[in-house]
């Protein structure tokens, strides 16, 4: 590259018929400014006015990754990680964060970044843990990673420090692209990681300052990335989204907070007693394992939350799990109504729990409601959870409404 910039001053300068002796002198004159134009050529996007770029690493690989990449753009990202836990007696239970804290600050050392630990305990059980108690006592299946995406990770973090910078970094496997005049959240390139169901939820400015630099990857490249630069995280499993429990048994903390309550299940198409639960909020819409009857396979299909009643259907795929009919209340849309001022159906894929397969449908608006009709029936629609909607070629995210 050098050699270039070499050839193009001494065709510049010959071509004045200037003496050599004056071109040499012009040469060396200039060098620096040759050798920060080849600087340029590198890295443009850094050199005149970086971009100051907060990078969210949780120690697992993906994060990391994320970091030698930005690294290899000239970047010199400000490393964040986010601690957050449940309430107890003495004040928090903090998820298994200590070997987290431990990766990355070896990942900042190693990269020679800043870093810094963003307490946000109080927050998340404001608002994550309030939200999806108050969901389990209404008998819905709450998504807490979805709202800790929207209200923590890009909510609250970026009130008292995001706000500093250009961009936020995340290893979410998600896409952003700029067509129309906005910023779309797109799909990943990996079908079977693609998060952006966590994603649904979140705004358009937080849409706009987001970046996903493993959105382009599959996962074992990511890996492979992370082996050759002997991260320790490079093996590590992947986790179960953003901290929800950490090593909290999830029965153990709906019996803390919620309690016990004797009901009685019934089979739905008979209406015959079939036993006892102790709290409809203990069982989840599909839910198999755990009801403790026999002559199964049984499987909740229905809760009633007024009489704290769980019923269920007896066989290995009944029909009662099934329906092609999903009606969304409180719909956002991440980066506006792409269908506005229409009352037309639209086709479209969606996605009613985090899984690699999109549905194809309609999605029809009923008012300030929308209704989602599957081509095929679908099972395990469980009021709470979050109904995704995509374009017809599954690659944009458009947004999410509330499963009724």
């Amino acid at each position: 590259m050098l050699n270039v910039l070499k050839t193009t001053f001494w065709q510049q300068h010959l071509k004045s018929k200037s003496t050599y002796s004056v071109c040499l002198k012009q040469y060396k004159k200039q060098k620096p400014q040759l050798l920060q134009s080849l600087k340029t050529v590198i890295l443009p996007q850094n050199t005149h006015s970086p971009l100051k770029i907060a990078a969210l690493v949780s120690g697992g690989v993906d994060s990391s990754v994320t970091l030698h990449l930005l690294k290899e753009q000239g970047y010199e990202p400000h490393i964040f990680y986010i601690r957050i836990g449940m309430k107890d007696e003495e004040g928090f239970l903090d998820c298994s964060s200590e070997e987290d804290i431990e990766l990355t600050t070896w990942l900042a050392k190693y990269y020679g970044l800043k870093m810094d630990v963003v307490p946000l305990h109080t927050e998340y059980w404001d608002n994550v843990m309030a939200y999806a108690l108050d969901a389990v006592r209404k008998g819905l299946t709450p998504n807490p990673d979805v709202m800790c995406n929207r209200l923590i990770k890009f909510g609250e973090f970026e009130k008292y420090w995001g706000k500093d910078f250009d961009k936020i970094s995340t290893g979410h496997y998600a896409n952003t692209v700029f067509e129309e005049g906005k910023t779309w959240l797109a799909t990943a390139k990996d079908p079977i990681k693609d998060q952006t169901d966590f994603l649904a939820q979140i705004t358009y400015p937080q849409v706009s300052k987001l970046l996903f630099p493993i959105g382009n990857l599959m996962k074992s490249e990511v890996r492979t990335i992370a082996l050759k630069q002997n991260m320790p995280s490079a093996q590590r499993r992947d986790s179960q989204g953003i901290c929800f429990l950490g090593k909290v048994n999830y029965v153990d903390f709906l019996r803390k907070y919620i309690g016990e309550k004797e009901g009685k299940i019934i089979e739905l198409e008979t209406g015959k007693i079939l036993g006892k639960h102790k709290g409809y909020w203990f069982h989840t819409i599909g839910q198999r394992k755990g009801l403790n009857l026999g002559g199964g396979p049984w499987f909740v299909v229905k809760k009633d939350s007024e009489e704290n009643t769980v019923f269920v259907s007896n066989g290995y795929d009944p029909e009662s799990q099934y329906q092609k009919e999903i009606h969304l209340t409180n719909f956002h849309f991440i980066s506006g109504n792409p269908w506005e001022n229409t009352d037309e159906t639209h086709e479209i894929t969606f996605k009613i729990r985090h899984t690699p397969d999109f549905t194809k449908g309609t999605l029809i608006r009923n008012g300030e409601n929308y209704l989602i009709q599957s081509t095929i029936p679908v099972s395990g629609v469980a009021a709470g959870q979050f109904g995704v909607v995509y374009d017809k070629d599954s690659r944009i995210c458009f947004g999410s409404g509330v499963i009724e």
